[in-house]
């Protein structure tokens, strides 16, 4: 060993002595995971398997091999640390080879030089990324008739959440009011019992429900009096994403006395299997989502719903794809497993996902036709608008308007930001009741210390007639969405309109020579805005949606893939909320929460998703995949381009033209995937080779991440088989091959049309193909730069077949020249 090793080393182990620090750490053993295994070692024969369905993760072959590797792993731990001195908390076997443990830093460095030992990675967090919409994307009256009928709808497919875990007792979730669901012999799920009344979570509807919070408890965050050792959700989110995506059909959702609707599933009949990894107050870590992915696939899930993602791109490998959160996707694919993952919600900055793996689908979230929209009228004739989803005051009749600031009490209140009316006791009942309690927004409301519930609570106690909340201050990034109350109440989000507010407050208001108010004359009433108004301009991409380019490193570099892959409904989502849950303050102790995020998003594409696995059970998750991808729209339900939501330079919400970096392929379809036409497929192998076709990859990183060598590559890695084309640096002309897969059931012919802006010439041959069931075809893409840019073009290959199908793939370039 070299001298300054040895020094590194002394430090490292003066410093971990003397802090007594552990932490949790991924490692990778030398050897294939069950998913890859090909049957090299005597004695026991091969786990991997040339088909999805001859995959049995339960046989007495993949438990032997599963023993080999753990006994494997606890060679090495034993040969080379010191027993009791390190936890290890999961054993990996069945996507990767490896293990979770929690240890020390100078621990971490011996295993690291241990041979066997491919790479040991310290823990990351990861965090969540956060009705109407059957209607609204046609599952009811397109889709659902199709196949049965709604109480048919996902019938056997089993939808896995990694997610916060779930609420059972929730009506979108109960079996009371549905026919008896059968048994699933595939599905081998597990159901952990409460541990307070020993009740199973599972009811048929539910059918696997476990947590895993190993890495937490390790590291010192999860507190059991709060985070629940238990897949109960006590965050709330984890309910919401699975009643996106799976709850019951027509659950009415009734809040504060109102019903605003029923609420259902993309598709009501599936199965949902929980895997809780997020927790109330610090989110996840890596390797219990590991753990969890591990398990789900084991298990025998169809779907797997992430909601989850990073806080950043990976900084311990050298490009994004590589990872062991993303190699355990990998493997779950590989295993027949379809994976959406939201895109994230760091929008609308470019360059912000959080989801970059070509082998899965990245959904960003859209604005659907819905909006919550309300005014209030003032006294001098001037309607003010805002958000406010209440009832009207009394009869429509004006009541007086009073600021919170003119009718405190007490010296105490310089503790607190009055303003905020969180605090009834600071404020004087006898100069609030019957009137119009008028509020500021401070930060305390973007922190979550404020919610609009406590405003609305706080009037309600105070006998006011209803409540304003006006926002003077532009914070930045700030998104006001609509919060249902008891009471008439209204946000004014427009600063201009709450100068004028103001301005009419106090030139309305008579005050005594020390400033005191004496008499409130200024007047005012809140309209009705329980009802919604529907728009033709949607979908558009939500303001928060994170957009592409996708990246390949740390750096910051682009990839090659296009991301994200899809457009779905993430913007003001009804749907199942868990009572305990803090996740959000305006709807503690609610059963439903209307909220917005990516979070939302994916889980409409999962249960849409389903639905296509219920119809084609052999479809690979490439080809559905391509089939969700190709059917989408570019056009709003106006026929108009999509619009994605933007900052103006002022903090203003404005409109601009959307792009693939917006909305990938553009907004889900679900009538049109199902019956696609064409598919792009790809294999596990494919996906290896991009891999080894990322510039400046280190192929041993590729062989210690995936267990597969690097044996062939694509000439470049826009070459790999997916219904996208993006190609970061184009020089001269590269010609980019497609195969696509005729999945209907007769012959038909396609012509071949294509576009591009004028910075890049696109090309596509043949023009035309006819195409049998079951047959596939080469498409030849060429992409020559004409010009010199900085920024990309956008196009597209358009395939119409004679039958009625269309095929549309996106494409985007950035010339560099010849």
């Amino acid at each position: 060993m070299k001298g300054i090793e040895v020094l590194c080393l002394f430090l490292l182990l003066v410093r971990s002595i003397a802090s007594g620090s552990h932490d949790v750490y991924i490692v990778a053993i030398e050897g294939d995971p069950v998913v890859s295994y090909e049957g090299n070692i005597e004695g026991l024969p091969a786990t991997a398997t040339d088909t999805v369905e001859e995959m049995d993760f339960h046989s007495d072959i993949v438990r032997a091999y599963s023993i080999h590797l753990e006994n494997k792993h606890n060679e090495i731990l034993d040969s080379v640390l010191l027993e009791g001195s390190y936890t290890k908390l999961y054993t990996y076997r069945h996507l990767i080879n490896g293990f979770a443990i929690h240890m020390n830093p100078l621990q971490a460095e011996t295993l690291r030089r241990a041979p066997g030992v491919k790479y040991v990675e310290r823990d990351t967090k990861i965090r969540k990324l956060t009705t109407h919409t059957p209607q609204f994307l046609g599952l009811s009256t397109e889709v659902w008739p199709t196949g049965g009928g709604f109480d048919r709808a996902g019938e056997d497919i089993v939808i896995g959440f990694v997610d916060s875990g779930i609420y059972p007792k929730h009506p979108s979730f109960s079996t009371y009011n549905t026919e008896p669901y059968g048994p699933l012999p595939k599905f081998k799920g597990k159901c952990e019992a409460d541990p307070e009344t020993r009740r199973s979570y599972c009811n048929g509807k539910i059918v696997g429900a476990q947590h895993f919070a190993k890495a937490a408890i390790a590291a010192g965050a999860f507190n059991p009096a709060i985070d629940f050792a238990s897949p109960l959700d006590g965050d709330g989110h984890g309910s919401h994403t699975a009643a996106i995506a799976a709850g019951n059909n027509g659950v009415p959702v009734r809040l504060h006395g109102h019903e605003f609707g029923k609420a259902s599933g993309m598709a009501p009949r599936a199965r949902i299997a929980v895997y809780k990894v997020l927790y109330r107050l610090f989110g996840g870590y890596v390797s219990d989502v590991v753990a969890a992915i591990e398990q789900a696939v084991e298990d025998g899930v169809d779907i797997l719903n992430l909601s989850v993602g990073p806080n950043s791109p990976p900084s311990a490998t050298r490009t994004t794809f590589l990872n062991p959160f993303d190699a355990a996707l990998l493997s779950a694919v590989k295993a027949g497993v379809f994976v959406a993952q939201a895109a994230g919600n760091g929008g609308p900055f470019p360059k912000t996902l959080v989801s970059f793996s070509p082998w899965i689908i990245t959904v960003a979230a859209g604005v659907d036709d819905r909006r919550y929209k309300n005014q209030l009228i003032l006294g001098n004739g001037i309607d003010i608008p805002g958000l406010g989803v209440s009832p009207a005051t009394h009869g429509n009749k004006t009541m007086n308007l009073v600021s919170a600031s003119d009718v405190l009490i007490g010296s105490s209140v310089v503790k607190y930001n009055p303003l905020d009316c969180q605090r009834p006791e600071l404020l004087n009942k006898n100069k609030v009741e019957g009137n119009i309690l008028l509020c500021g927004y401070s930060f305390n409301f973007v922190s979550g210390t404020a919610s609009i519930k406590k405003v609305s609570e706080t009037a309600k106690s105070l006998g006011a007639a209803g409540f304003v909340v006006a926002v003077e201050n532009n914070y930045p990034g700030i998104k006001f969405d609509p919060v249902p109350v008891s009471i008439p109440g209204i946000v004014v989000t427009e600063i201009s309109k709450t100068k004028e507010l103001i301005d009419y407050y106090n030139c309305s208001t008579k005050r005594d020579w020390a400033g005191r108010a004496i008499s409130f004359e200024a007047t005012a009433s809140i309209a009705n805005g329980l009802a919604p108004t529907l728009y033709n301009s949607a979908p558009q991409v939500a303001i928060f949606s994170s957009r592409g380019p996708d990246v390949k490193d740390f750096s910051f570099q682009d990839a090659d893939v296009l991301k994200p892959d899809i457009l779905a409904p993430g913007n003001l989502i009804w749907a199942a909320w868990a009572p305990n849950g803090t996740d959000e303050a305006n709807y503690v102790g609610e059963g439903f929460a209307m909220i917005s995020g990516t979070s939302m998003a994916a889980p409409h594409i999962s249960g849409i998703a389903a639905l296509l696995k219920q119809k084609n059970p052999k479809w690979s998750p490439a080809a559905i995949k391509s089939a969700l991808m190709t059917t989408a729209t570019t056009l709003d339900k106006g026929g108009r381009p999509l619009k994605a939501q933007e900052y103006s330079g002022q903090e203003i919400l404005t409109l601009a033209s959307a792009t693939p970096f917006d909305y990938g392929s553009g907004a889900v379809n679900p009538k049109a995937a199902v019956d696609p036409g064409l598919v792009f497929d790809a294999s596990h192998a494919d996906y290896i080779k991009f891999l080894c076709s990322v510039p400046g990859i280190d192929r041993y990183e590729v062989r210690n991440i995936t267990g597969v060598p690097c044996t062939t590559t694509y000439l470049h890695p826009a070459d790999l088989n997916i219904p996208s084309v993006a190609v970061s640096h184009l020089k001269g002309t590269r010609i980019i091959k497609r195969t696509v897969t005729n999945v209907g059931s007769e012959t038909e012919t396609y012509k071949i049309t294509s576009h591009m802006s004028p910075e890049v010439a696109l090309e596509v041959g043949p023009p035309a193909f006819t195409i049998l069931p079951g047959q596939s075809r080469d498409v030849t893409i060429t992409l020559t730069a004409r010009s010199v840019t900085d920024t990309y073009s956008y196009g597209e290959v358009l395939m119409k077949g004679d039958r009625g199908h269309k095929v549309r793939i996106p494409v985007v370039a950035m010339g560099f020249g010849s």
